[in-house]
């Protein structure tokens, strides 16, 4: 009898022992990250932020028809694109001078993914833990400071010539910019200008609008980064629960 009982009883207690052992797992401290895995993490994180942005800004209407990123004409325009609206045609030329602009940001944004993996792979694991330890944007702001000048570099182009192209009557978007802002600012210079505390305005136009369309795309990044360090849901890989999970 007693030989039958000792089987059920070690079945039991090695049953228990295993409960226990799953319950002891659950409460026991994840080990300390290691610096390669906080790197790899991050470049995970900054790899599939960087090209889920570039990927979505690059889709037609990626920038157009978003309302918070859409590049519009500088606030120094307003009384620019007040007169051209009040000329035949005038209000459609400069609603397809904005939609070639923000065309011409979303082929860019083509371009933008490589950019950001060049900076990922030389980041460095001071530059790692800082990012993990900072705000929710430390990444995006990590990848701004490197890769902006270059950016700049492949956008600035792009702006440039949908403004050069010939919009209405075989005249550039910025031969009218250009014409229009040499005339105000002539009429702002005058003895009646100054009087009537009229302001210049000297805005690079091609400068102005790609700051912008580069400012949309780190919009769009420091999102994807946010919803990797707030939503577990979207660590996609086992690296990235644990490097953000224990952040």
């Amino acid at each position: 009898m007693i030989r039958k009982i000792i089987p059920v009883v070690l079945l039991v207690l090695i049953s228990g022992c295993a409960e226990l052992k799953q319950i002891a797992e659950q409460f026991e401290s994840p080990r300390p990250l290691t610096n390669q895995e906080v790197i790899d993490g991050l470049k995970q994180a900054l790899t599939t932020g960087s090209r889920s942005a570039a990927a979505g800004l690059s889709q037609t209407d990626g920038y157009y028809r978003d309302e918070m990123i859409r590049i519009m004409l500088p606030p120094e325009a307003q009384t620019v694109t007040d007169n051209l609206s009040l000329i035949p045609g005038g209000e459609k030329l400069i609603q397809d001078v904005i939609l070639s602009i923000n065309r011409a940001a979303e082929d860019a944004a083509k371009e933008a993914a490589p950019v950001f993996a060049a900076a990922v792979r030389n980041m460095s694991i001071q530059d790692g833990f800082a990012i993990l330890r900072g705000e929710n944007d430390a990444a995006t702001q990590y990848l701004r400071s490197r890769t902006w000048n270059e950016l700049y570099g492949l956008y600035q182009p792009k702006i440039k010539s949908s403004l050069d192209k010939p919009v209405v009557g075989n005249i550039s978007a910025d031969e009218t910019w250009n014409t229009l802002t040499t005339q105000w600012n002539r009429v702002a210079n005058s003895v009646v200008g100054r009087t009537s505390d009229l302001t210049t305005v000297n805005v690079e136009l091609d400068r102005y609008l790609t700051e912008k369309a580069l400012d949309g795309l780190f919009l769009k990044l420091a999102g994807e980064e946010e919803k990797i360090r707030t939503d577990p849901a979207a660590r996609a890989t086992d690296l990235l629960k644990r490097v953000f999970g224990q952040a």
